[in-house]
């Protein structure tokens, strides 16, 4: 047995900066958060694009869910690789299993040709259990059983319940749960902000605490879930001139949004 579990470590932040970031994000709240997901987020467009072209809920939550956990070491921006993803699988879906359909799609790649031996792997590992669940599986996952997913899913991969494609993956479940089932649940309080190279940086200008425990500490001060909280700051740290111009489109916020920026 470790001594870790009775050291209370104390880490430094700027505490004024952390008052004012939970000033602003309290502000703008759970439906900022939806507003940016749903009018903002180019990756939310190119699932409802791939939802119309499959006519297959099912095949389409479960690509969704596969794609998340191939979405690292990306040879573009994330918005482009969803884009690719959507087009390729809207005019092939998946006849033989969704593992070998990747070990298709991957070598010829645009946007995510990075490391493609160990990601059709990595589906393999996955394809058992996504095999297992049908719609209504897929349905209590949804409503009421995101965390209970990501526990399954690290399960399923042998890999940590907070590991940044982990809990990505239930993000975009989310987005795909959201648009076949017709209905905004929000995502659970307990499920970890994905830490990713832009949160890493984010995270300290506020503090030397991990991002994972610093955001939820964050979260349960504003109200907002992490994986929100993600949703709100992504225009911010992404930059994307598309993304920024739906942003001041649809978001009365935007300039709140945006302020994160200066902190």
């Amino acid at each position: 047995m470790t001594l870790d579990r009775f050291i209370q470590i104390k880490y430094k932040s700027d505490d004024e900066k952390v008052r004012e970031l939970v000033s602003i994000l309290r502000e703008l709240g759970l439906e900022c958060a939806r507003t940016i997901e749903e009018h903002v987020d180019l990756q939310f467009d190119a699932l409802k694009n791939l939802r119309g072209n499959l006519g297959d809920d099912e095949t389409f939550i479960k690509l969704v869910v596969a794609n998340s956990i191939v979405s690292y070491q990306l040879s573009a921006k994330g918005e482009q690789w969803w884009w690719e993803f959507s087009h390729y699988f809207s005019a092939n879906p998946p006849e033989r299993g969704i593992a070998e359909a990747y070990a298709d799609f991957l070598p010829n790649s645009r946007t995510n040709r990075r490391l493609v031996s160990g990601k059709v792997k990595r589906l393999e590992k996955l394809e058992p259990f996504l095999e297992r669940l049908d719609m209504d599986a897929l349905k209590g996952y949804y409503f009421g059983g995101m965390e209970r997913l990501r526990d399954d899913l690290a399960r399923a991969l042998g890999s940590k319940r907070s590991a940044k494609t982990v809990v990505f993956a239930v993000k975009m479940f989310g987005y795909a749960g959201r648009i076949a089932f017709g209905e905004f649940v929000p995502y659970p309080m307990g499920i970890e902000i994905p830490d990713d190279v832009r949160i890493n940086a984010y995270t300290k200008r506020f503090t030397n605490e991990p991002p994972v425990s610093f955001w939820k500490k964050v979260a349960e001060k504003t109200g907002i879930p992490p994986l929100h909280i993600d949703s709100i700051l992504w225009p911010v740290l992404g930059g994307n001139p598309e993304v920024l111009r739906r942003l001041e489109e649809h978001c009365e916020e935007s300039d709140a949004v945006l302020g994160l920026a200066s902190l």
